[in-house]
């Protein structure tokens, strides 16, 4: 017997909460995403939980968003209905975050429900790694960070945040080398001057070591750790980040 379905918007017209492929899985006990809340969103609760009650597989329904149901945004929903925990297939490139400190677990636990991306969260040491992980959350430790750059996607988005200047200056050095779509490293202005001149010196030209982004985020929310979070997730949100890719020019490249 299953113990999750998993509910999809498969179809939309007109003004509605979320669009096709948004997702919600509800269990006896949990849920996790969202198909957009309110009404639609407890009903549609209401009716997985009943299939889990009677041993449905599948069913398809289709709601207007009016009055009836005690929503005005005036469009239509037709969600799917399925058994077990269907997952979506990440469309978007993967992200890495390099370091499970404050920071690197704020931004995995905020970039998480948006399910277009995989993310990876990496450190160095296990106990560093939040338990449980978030949804949609590899952990990998590696006990030579750098070195793990090697078994990133060259289309995969970095943060680095780790809790040594060292290692930050090694992963930009390998990353540049490996190549990525966007690269962000956290830091101050100062550190970031001491990096380019460092990566200049590994030979990394100044059009490589730009492609990094220092400092992540927006630092006019503030140095908090969630605040940090909030600012990567704008900005990648509004494709701030830069679009080239390493790979297809090959590039060189807080606290």
């Amino acid at each position: 017997m299953a113990h999750e379905i998993t509910v999809t918007v498969c179809n939309t017209r007109g003004s509605v909460p979320r669009e096709a492929g948004a997702t919600l899985h509800v269990g006896a006990n949990h849920i996790d995403g969202t198909i957009g809340g309110g009404a639609l969103e407890w009903e549609a609760i209401r009716l997985a939980r009943q299939m889990l009650a009677d041993g449905t597989q599948q069913m398809q329904r289709s709601f207007p968003l009016g009055p009836d149901l005690g929503q005005c945004c005036g469009g239509a929903v037709t969600l799917d209905f399925i058994a077990g925990a269907q997952g979506i297939e990440p469309s978007d490139p993967p992200i890495w975050i390099w370091g499970a400190g404050h920071v690197g677990r704020a931004i995995a636990a905020t970039l998480a429900p948006f399910e277009a991306h995989q993310i990876t969260l990496i450190d160095d040491a296990s106990e560093r790694l939040p338990a449980p992980l978030p949804p949609r959350v590899t952990p990998l430790v590696a006990a030579d960070m750098p070195r793990a750059v090697a078994h990133a996607r060259k289309d995969a988005r970095h943060y680095i945040v780790t809790y040594s200047h060292d290692i930050d200056l090694a992963l930009c050095d390998a990353l540049l080398r490996h190549g990525f779509t966007s690269c962000g490293l956290i830091g101050s202005a100062t550190k970031w001057a001491r990096f380019r001149k460092r990566l200049g010196q590994m030979g990394h030209s100044d059009a490589q070591i730009s492609r990094i982004q220092c400092p992540i985020g927006d630092p006019n929310l503030g140095k908090h750790p969630q605040a940090i979070a909030i600012g990567v997730a704008a900005r990648l949100l509004d494709g701030q980040m830069p679009q080239e890719s390493a790979h297809a020019a090959p590039t060189s490249g807080g606290t």
